[in-house]
């Protein structure tokens, strides 16, 4: 944990959740593909010291085997991500006891596998080749049907910012209406969630995460992000998986405060 000299550096808003875990996730899957990874936090930048290039690790990421592990269950099967990486399963979800069941945010007839399939096949585009990938921005397509289009998780802030039809005026999701999605941040946060999950407050649905300014292994992330040591320079966010139908079904992450200076997040009243 002594290598301050990154290979690559990522433009990150910290106070987005979903670009945070993407952040996780990236640094995990440049891990299991080239061993000894370590991640940090400088300013606006997430730094990664690993054995390639970021244009190899999207490439690898954008290709790699993806399985739903369950036939039966289109909407909350695990995910295998597979070769050229070191098998990882997904499925945090699923997992109630540490929490990971309360950050669920798709709901319905959205599909845990064809979501994350959809936002893989999207990065294969060479514009997620550079620092600004989590701010590249796109309709995306069903790559068994590209006339089809895809929605994404929500785990993106930018999303769920105006995702409430008191907000925008009307339902998004009644009217089947497509919309920008991020995909490196949907994608990458799904799989940065399996390792990393936020600290539970004691209001519902709302949860701390915490930087760290040290080089890192992702094995040490879980207790840092949950912010157990603050040794290592951390900065605080708090953020609320909100409910953004009026049914009470579909979440959205939202963006997240600096916890030195909490306050009430609308929608804390909507439980």
């Amino acid at each position: 944990m002594t290598n301050t000299n990154p290979s690559i550096r990522i433009d990150v808003d910290t106070s987005n959740p979903g670009q945070f875990f993407a952040c996780c996730g990236l640094l995990e899957l440049a891990d299991r593909l080239w061993d000894g990874a370590e991640g940090w936090f400088d300013r606006e930048c997430f730094n990664i010291s690993m054995n390639g290039s970021l244009v190899s690790l999207i490439e690898a990421v954008s290709t790699a085997e993806l399985t739903q592990l369950d036939p039966g269950n289109a909407t909350s099967s695990p995910i295998q991500f597979g070769a050229p990486f070191r098998s990882l399963r997904l499925d945090w979800w699923q997992d109630e006891d540490a929490g990971g069941k309360a950050l669920k945010v798709w709901a319905g007839s959205m599909e845990s596998y064809g979501i994350a399939k959809a936002m893989q096949h999207a990065m294969r585009s060479e514009k997620f080749h550079f620092p600004c990938l989590f701010d590249i921005g796109m309709i995306v397509y069903d790559p068994n049907d590209m006339r089809k289009k895809k929605e994404p998780f929500y785990f993106d802030a930018r999303r769920g910012l105006n995702a409430h039809p008191r907000d925008v005026g009307f339902s998004l999701n009644a009217l089947e209406m497509n919309t920008t999605a991020f995909p490196a941040v949907e994608l990458l946060c799904l799989v940065g969630l399996q390792r990393c999950l936020p600290a539970k407050t004691n209001r519902l649905r709302v949860f701390d995460y915490f930087t760290w300014a040290t080089p890192l292994p992702p094995e040490l992330l879980p207790p840092v992000v949950a912010g157990e040591f603050p040794l290592f320079k951390p900065r605080g966010y708090q953020f609320e998986n909100w409910y953004r139908t009026g049914q009470k079904k579909h979440k959205a992450f939202r963006s997240a405060i600096p916890i030195q200076h909490k306050r009430q997040t609308r929608g804390a009243d909507h439980e």
